[in-house]
């Protein structure tokens, strides 16, 4: 019965050990949302960084990044992002009067997230000067 023990504690290690390796994305923003709160049309730029890190072992690749709609365009580091290394996502808001309520995926080889796959939010929103 020992050895039976020994055995499946050795696995269960062993599985948890290997669950843990990989890239991991962590992004700074709070909940993942950057909030404009209200901004004036010809004075903001529309432009936000998401700022983030691999905190994994091997290099973090985003492979892509792409928003819920044409007003809002994201750009995406080429190169990969070694372990330990930080990065940023640019976010830029055309500033159209209204509400801002958008989404940016993006997509990895995190292991971290499902499918390597992270949802990021914009939200405030544009007055006229």
């Amino acid at each position: 019965m020992k050895k039976f023990l020994g055995i499946v504690a050795m696995t269960l290690v062993g599985a948890a050990s290997y669950a843990q390796t990989g890239p991991k994305i962590e992004f700074k923003a709070e909940n993942n949302t950057i909030d404009y709160g209200t901004v004036v049309k010809g004075v903001d730029t529309g432009v936000r960084t998401f700022e983030f890190t691999n905190t994994g072992d091997e290099p973090l690749v985003i492979t892509n990044v792409r928003s819920s709609c044409g007003c809002t365009v994201p750009s995406k580091p080429e190169a990969p992002i070694m372990p330990g290394k930080s990065d940023k996502i640019e976010v830029k808001y055309n500033m159209n009067p209204g509400t801002i309520s958008k989404t940016i995926t993006v997509e990895s080889n995190a292991k971290n997230v499902e499918g390597g796959t992270v949802a990021l939010f914009i939200k405030g929103k544009v007055v006229e000067s």
